[in-house]
């Protein structure tokens, strides 16, 4: 169960380094492994006994799904609504339709999302849950949110302010140059936000691929930044290649200082 979106990953992208950078405000940090699934967790409490257990609920649902439908996993190409299916096998489908991609580049999010919900609805408060960079993000207050663009001079010194009334919400990065999964942008990260995990996670993917069309880093930013006004029920998008950041829809862009500490880790 792995998306489209990124390029083969350095070894050391394996460590997740990214994640001693986070600063837990009074949450307690909880990781979960199963499979291919890798989540880190902040909430009020220990977590792994629940979230275990919604990992496994909608692993299941997708691994059975894609038994009987293996074009689910291997299509590059939106496919088509089918009406009796899980609503985490719907909401990858219309993520898929709405971003112009295969369904399984929604997969991190899609995963990140419902456990996310699915602990809100158990009684936690706050709750953030990172798949692979991908977020789900439910808190009371303001957060800043790093972006990570791989060896871009920019990488862990811009970020974006995330304001409570925008929660919940999904921030979904793809790349080109760093991370796992197919790729076809030169985008040092494209990082999406939107309501629904599933679509920010499907709609990063997309844009990083047009980023890389045209063969010219600011004209591929260009593009990729006129086809997020396109996909409905995107909230904002930021573009990094190499020296150059361009942003589009409700985004508060800031300064952070992580950088030195990231490469010390």
């Amino acid at each position: 169960m792995k998306a489209n979106k990124r390029k083969s990953r350095p070894e050391s992208y394996s460590d997740r380094v990214y994640r001693k950078l986070v600063t837990y405000t009074g949450l307690v940090s909880t990781t979960v492994r199963i499979e291919e699934t890798d989540l880190h967790i902040l909430a009020e409490d220990d977590v792994t006994e629940k979230a275990t257990d919604l990992i496994l609920q909608y692993r299941a649902q997708l691994e059975q799904y894609i038994l009987k439908n293996p074009q689910f996993s291997a299509s590059l190409e939106p496919l088509k609504h089918d009406k009796i299916v899980p609503p985490l096998i719907r909401d990858m489908l219309n993520a898929g339709i709405a971003a112009g991609v295969g369904p399984m580049a929604a997969v991190a999010g899609t995963i990140a999302e419902y456990v996310g919900k699915g602990l809100v609805a158990a009684g936690f408060r706050e709750v953030m849950i990172e798949n692979g960079g991908d977020i789900f993000l439910q808190r009371n207050s303001d957060c800043s949110i790093a972006i990570f663009a791989g060896e871009s001079p920019l990488s862990y010194k811009v970020g974006m302010n995330i304001r409570s009334a925008q929660m919940p919400i999904g921030i979904c990065t793809s790349s080109g140059t760093v991370g796992h999964s197919l790729s076809l942008g030169l985008a040092d990260s494209v990082t999406v936000l939107s309501k629904s995990t599933a679509l920010a996670d499907a709609a990063a993917t997309r844009l990083g691929n047009e980023v890389g069309r045209s063969g010219n880093t600011r004209e591929g930013m260009q593009n990729g930044l006129a086809q997020a006004k396109e996909i409905p029920g995107i909230i904002g998008v930021v573009v990094v290649c190499g020296e150059l950041i361009g942003a589009f829809g409700d985004v508060e862009l800031i300064q952070v200082d992580l950088r030195e500490k990231y490469e010390n880790d």
